[in-house]
């Protein structure tokens, strides 16, 4: 079967190579993403997906369905299309959505004459506050049975795991005055800040070594001759699990409780971007997609070791889901530069593209048909961790 779906997906590869191509010519930021989700739609339309615009009220995102008239499993595929500030795809969502695409359109051909359904879900703003997260939390992955979202690296490594992030900014209010002549009337809204950082780094000693918390001065006053009556902190703040996210939390938020007290200031939080969780692979799903690259010759790497953090995460909290990576290139690139961009378009990266079309369509015929494997993968979702 994997030498027909390999033959199968080359009538689709002319039409996804120039989407590949159109996406990374026209780099759109989150949120953005106008011209590639119409590029994605108008493609899907073309081979006879029945599309939803801008789900949840998310202008430049899609759901795009496919079902067959026989019962099945339903699975689905996630494109993400946005790039990033200055150097357009350097994490290669062009290419990343390119092949989910491309999963969708060749599974569409078994779902047809066998049963099931395919979902294709397009996905905004991985890189700042992604969609994913809403169609998590709104229900719109209702029914699915498995999620797979492909990203392209240097090599091809298992799917692993990601961390928390919740992005917290802390706006403190003061007072103003002039910083020679009547500093004793002032109310110092940067130094509040500024001791939140260092009552931060006194923490960190006392938190769990592969937790994260990094921060920025957004706002820091305008002159330096009055006292600042505004200053605005941006930090991220990472862990490997939601119950331990928790507490973390807590803690740096008291951090700026702190710098508020000790300084006369006001203090308020939000969270200004959207709370990713993270991903919890599922192991039975993703040796099995694994097993099918190593049928096809394929040398697959042991998870990554360095974490960021991913929206797929949340997608994997309500539905048994991997997140695999690809390879685009012969040696190490590091991901976020022009270097990892340009690789898209290399014929190595329309080369890993097939692979996983074929890996991931393999996966899913597998799991509408083996119901062996289709509950193993479920009884092991059922007893995750978060």
């Amino acid at each position: 079967m994997l030498k027909k779906l390999r033959q199968d997906v080359e009538r689709y590869v002319p039409d996804l190579w120039e989407l590949n191509h159109y996406i990374y010519d026209n780099p759109e930021l989150g949120y953005e993403e106008h011209l590639s989700s119409k590029a994605h739609i108008e493609l899907l339309e073309k081979y006879g997906f029945a599309v939803e615009r801008s789900p949840l009220g998310l202008d430049t995102a899609y759901i795009a369905r496919f079902k067959g008239e026989k019962p099945g499993r339903t699975i689905a595929y996630l494109a993400e299309y946005d790039a990033l500030p200055g150097i357009g795809h350097g994490c290669g969502h062009n290419l990343l959505g390119t092949t989910a695409l491309g999963a969708s359109l060749l599974l569409k051909e078994y779902v047809e004459e066998h049963g099931g359904e395919v979902v294709l879900y397009g996905t905004p703003a991985e890189e700042t506050s992604g969609a994913k997260v809403a169609f998590a939390e709104q229900g719109s992955l209702e029914g699915v049975d498995v999620a797979i979202c492909p990203h392209p690296a240097d090599d091809y490594y298992s799917s692993g795991k990601s961390m928390v992030l919740v992005p917290i900014s802390f706006t403190f209010t003061g007072k103003t005055a002039h910083a020679a002549s009547d500093p004793h009337k002032g109310v110092n809204a940067l130094d509040a800040l500024l001791l939140t950082f260092n009552n931060i780094n006194a923490l960190r000693e006392h938190i769990l070594p592969d937790a994260r918390i990094h921060g920025i001065v957004k706002e820091g006053g305008l002159a330096a001759n009055v006292v600042p009556e505004r200053a605005v902190g941006e930090f991220y703040v990472r862990s490997m699990s939601l119950d331990y996210m928790e507490e973390l939390q807590e803690k740096v938020i008291n951090c700026a409780r702190a710098g508020a007290l000790a300084t006369g200031c006001s203090m308020e939080y939000e969270h200004y971007e959207a709370i990713y969780h993270n991903l919890v692979t599922n192991q039975t799903l993703s040796k099995h997609y694994d097993g099918i690259l190593k049928e096809m010759g394929i040398e697959v790497q042991p998870p990554r070791e360095s974490f960021g953090s991913l929206d797929m995460g949340n997608v994997s909290q309500v539905v048994p889901s991997i997140n695999p990576y690809f390879g685009i290139a012969d040696h190490r690139i590091a991901g976020h530069t022009v270097e990892f961009r340009d690789a898209t378009l290399t014929e190595l990266a329309k080369e890993g593209m097939i692979t996983t079309i074929v890996a991931m369509v393999k996966t899913a015929i597998d799991m509408n048909e083996d119901d062996e494997f289709f509950q193993a993968v479920q009884e092991e979702f059922k007893n995750r961790e978060r």
